[in-house]
């Protein structure tokens, strides 16, 4: 064999092991090299931090190495273009989509606020005291949550009679009740249905009705009863039993709206106490007037003939003025047997001489209120005569 050819392997092996040291060394550094020079970034990826060596040049590169795709909605706390930089901190939050549903309409959004305050905040939906919102402003945000506010408006209630302004949110009849704890009773009355839906415009009424009882005392009159007495003049009275009123207690189903009265019915009633029956004695004896002071029809003189209505009365009367004097200056207080009658001027004229069935002849002195047309009232001596007296169709001469 020829030793040359034998040692040529053996030199391609001693040549061919060096080479491969070197190429393995330079790739074990290069390789070193690769790491050592690596940047150190801190990403904070939706609130959970890591450390992230890369050789990134920019935020995108960096976003894409970890495969994160940035929405428009997203927050990035820096622009995808600037460098990265060795111990800078990244930090993205992935938007969340929330529902709002805003008076009955619903609207999508992506947010990143970190409670349900800052999420209105930030799309400017403001929130008063009087509107119902579905979630407390306190809690954090969920992936997909769904944020019901129904804001409030003013309408008007008339309760009773008393009319105010009251924050309602949009519902029923029936809802804005309940929500204001205001309770119906079984005979109040309702302007609305409670299904009617409300808004600012509604006005809300409430009429408050009360059945109530009311007992009423309340007199009954008596019965009068005349009876014949021979013993008695013609004509005269005699109250042999005064009477009593009885009292009957009326009981009465009484309906008020807003505390007025609006109907009453009577429902029935009780008799406390019987009436007493008033009796008088009227006289059928035809007597003569004998004295000053007793009543006679006497004998009718000639001249002309009325027939009036008559009625006493005595100077002392209650609606009397009590001076004694008539209107045409009569002193009957210091002369009570004089025969005097009060007439109507336009029948018979004062100052005339007249002859009264029953009494005898008279002047027409006086007048009085009630005295009008075809009706006279008599003078007599006492309080107690002039109330017995009564009424009576009486025959009248004019004498002169």
């Amino acid at each position: 064999m020829n030793p040359i050819s034998q040692l040529l392997p053996a030199w391609k092996s001693k040549i061919f092991i060096p080479i491969a040291t070197i190429i393995a060394g330079l790739v074990l550094v290069s390789l070193i090299t690769y790491q050592v020079t690596k940047a150190e970034v801190t990403v904070v990826q939706n609130g959970e931090e890591e450390i992230v060596a890369t050789h990134a040049n920019t935020v995108a590169e960096l976003l894409d190495e970890l495969n994160i795709k940035p929405s428009k909605y997203d927050t990035l706390s820096h622009e995808e273009q600037d460098a990265i930089t060795a111990g800078m901190t990244v930090i993205y939050d992935k938007a969340m989509p929330v529902e709002v549903t805003l008076n009955g309409e619903t609207k999508e959004y992506y947010t990143t606020a970190d409670t349900v305050a800052d999420f209105l905040e930030e799309n400017e939906i403001t929130i008063s005291e009087h509107d119902n919102v579905s979630v407390d402003q306190n809690e954090a945000i969920k992936n997909g949550m769904n944020i019901s506010i129904d804001q409030a408006f003013q309408l008007t209630l008339k309760d009773g009679g008393k009319e105010k302004k009251v924050w309602a949110t949009e519902g029923t009849v029936a809802d804005f009740l309940k929500n204001n704890e205001i309770k119906l009773g079984k005979l109040d009355k309702l302007n609305l249905e409670k299904t009617d839906r409300i808004d600012k415009n509604s006005v809300i009424e409430i009429t408050r009705v009360e059945k109530v009882t009311d007992v009423v005392k309340e007199t009954k009159d008596y019965a009068v009863v005349t009876k014949k007495d021979s013993s008695l003049a013609k004509g005269q009275e005699k109250v042999i039993s005064s009477g009593e009123k009885g009292v009957v207690e009326k009981h009465y189903e009484v309906i008020l709206e807003n505390g007025k009265e609006v109907s009453r019915k009577l429902i029935k009633e009780d008799v406390k106490k019987e009436s007493e029956q008033r009796v008088v004695a009227v006289g059928t004896k035809v007597t003569q007037n004998t004295g000053a002071n007793t009543i006679s029809r006497g004998t009718a003189p000639a001249g002309k003939t009325l027939y009036m209505k008559a009625t006493a009365y005595n100077w002392n009367c209650a609606t009397c003025s009590g001076s004694g004097y008539t209107s045409t200056g009569i002193n009957l207080k210091a002369n009570p047997n004089r025969k005097v009658v009060s007439v109507d001027p336009s029948v018979i004229p004062l100052g005339t001489k007249v002859w009264v069935e029953g009494y005898g002849y008279a002047i027409a002195g006086d007048t009085g209120g009630h005295i009008k047309g075809n009706r006279i009232d008599i003078h007599l001596p006492t309080l107690s005569a002039a109330r017995s007296y009564g009424t009576r169709r009486v025959q009248v001469k004019i004498i002169n």
